[in-house]
């Protein structure tokens, strides 16, 4: 049975002739494609977990591209789940389909909707791993907000399920479709700069200790979800890490979660834009897949900076990539013919014949709106192909990021084995959180492979 086949007949099993992924042939509105009509066999049905300020913003990016529908919807905040419902429909309206967006506070149970081909997931890094295998054994393709994972752990056990399930998972590491990016990777990789010694790059202060005081709980958000496996009693509710929405008032949130910047709930700057900035170096580089072989934290015997070495000698810094402007996130490689910078919405050379000079001012939002990106996960999806971010390479920069912040919490060189996937006898690293951690009952890890419990 092809896909196009399984899609009507899973859609009219699942909601009957009522359904909304059974409509009339759609014309795409607007974009290149416009005119162009989509059958409703060839349509890709779309649920989403985790409706903050990125799900919104991946759900915008997602209705601009064409054969796409929307069914169902899952945040632990109800005011969320129906800010969401109300975007879907008000564009599902404009673009005459039905109006149809279902609610959902448990995302196991969106997973049961049959007629939902794919599942975009914009929840804290600590639910990534359990949503995304769930997706994947319940036969979705997942678009995955960055980084993979929280830990080292989870991220190969998601890249163990997309393979055995044998489904299609998109990391949104959006930059991979980005042509500045595109161009610097080619660059690099063609030795246009000669052989690369040293890479800088900046991404930004590490994660601190969690000390927000505690909040009473809002009677619409279920924290104790929201929780789900996190296994530290130190994690209570402020309003910062689960920031408020009303609808009425209309009031969105006034800052990003800031789950991120605390050890206890995320992995700060280090992953936050690691996951962007290391990605692009690794691709760069050839080590998609791979990664480097140790980590010396800044400060260690008086290292200036925290440094990853490869072991084909190539060192990379945590460092300005740009003296001027020291806080821009961004990568500067040095090779023995020249150097090459590349941030977003830019890109410099130190040969003029071989890039030319370009800056562009780029739009608060632009790269949280990332349409190509989302395009070519559809893409991939309806060829049954590998997209621009696959999972191997989600999975090789978030060990890295967690590599990162385990030797500087350590305060000390880790060593790591790439190939083995393994600290080679590094007990102490072993233990770290962020390579494993225990579950808070009753949630547990599928595809757990401790390769390095010792």
């Amino acid at each position: 049975m092809s896909r196009r086949d399984f899609i009507g007949v899973s859609s009219l099993s699942a909601l009957g002739l009522a359904s909304l992924t059974i409509l009339p042939s759609w014309k795409v509105p607007q974009g290149p494609l416009k005119g162009k009509k989509i059958a409703p066999s060839d349509r890709i049905v779309l649920g989403f977990v985790g409706l903050g300020q990125q799900g919104r913003s991946d759900f915008r990016s997602f209705s601009s591209c064409p054969g796409v529908q929307v069914a169902g919807c899952c945040d632990v905040d109800s005011i969320k789940r129906e800010r969401f419902r109300r975007d879907v429909t008000a564009w599902q309206k404009d673009n005459g389909m039905n109006e149809r967006c279902d609610m959902y506070e448990f995302y196991e149970d969106l997973l049961e909707r049959r007629d939902i081909d794919a599942i975009e997931i914009a929840t804290p890094d600590h639910w990534h791993a359990l949503v995304a295998i769930g997706a994947l054994d319940a036969g979705k393709d997942v678009y995955l907000q960055k980084p993979l994972a929280y830990t080292i752990t989870e991220g190969l056990a998601v890249q163990t399920a997309v393979r055995h399930n044998g489904r299609v998972l998109q990391m949104g590491s959006q930059q991979r479709s980005s042509s500045e990016f595109q161009q610097a990777i080619k660059l690099v990789r063609e030795g246009a700069i000669g052989h690369i010694n040293e890479v800088h790059v900046r991404v930004g202060d590490p994660p601190k200790p969690f000390d927000l005081p505690e909040m009473p709980v809002p009677a619409n958000l279920n924290f104790n979800l929201w929780l789900g496996p996190l296994n530290n009693p130190k994690i209570h509710y402020h309003s910062d890490i689960c920031p408020v929405v009303s609808l009425d008032p209309p009031q969105d949130e006034k800052l990003w979660g800031a789950w991120r910047w605390y050890e206890e709930t995320g992995n700060g700057f280090p992953a936050d834009w690691g996951a962007h900035m290391y990605d692009i170096a690794q691709a760069a580089l050839g080590m998609d897949g791979s990664g480097p072989v140790e980590f010396i934290p800044q400060g260690y015997n008086g290292t200036k900076y925290g440094t990853m070495k490869y072991a084909n000698g190539i060192v990379m810094t945590e460092q300005p990539f740009d003296e001027k402007q020291p806080n821009w996130q961004g990568i500067k490689f040095i090779g023995d013919k020249g150097w090459l910078k590349v941030a977003r919405g830019y890109i410099e050379c130190s040969d003029s014949k071989l890039l030319k000079k370009s800056q562009e001012e780029v739009k608060a939002g632009q790269y949280e709106v990332s349409s190509p990106h989302m395009q070519n996960f559809l893409d991939a999806i309806r060829e049954h192909k590998d997209p621009n971010a696959p999972v191997e390479y989600g999975a090789s920069t978030n060990t890295l990021c967690c590599l990162f912040n385990i030797a500087r919490e350590l305060g000390r060189p880790v060593h790591w084995n790439p190939a083995t996937l393994s600290f080679e006898g590094d007990k102490e690293a072993a233990a770290h959180r962020l390579y494993y951690y225990e579950y808070r009952r009753p949630y547990k890890l599928p595809y757990l492979d401790r390769r390095n419990n010792i």
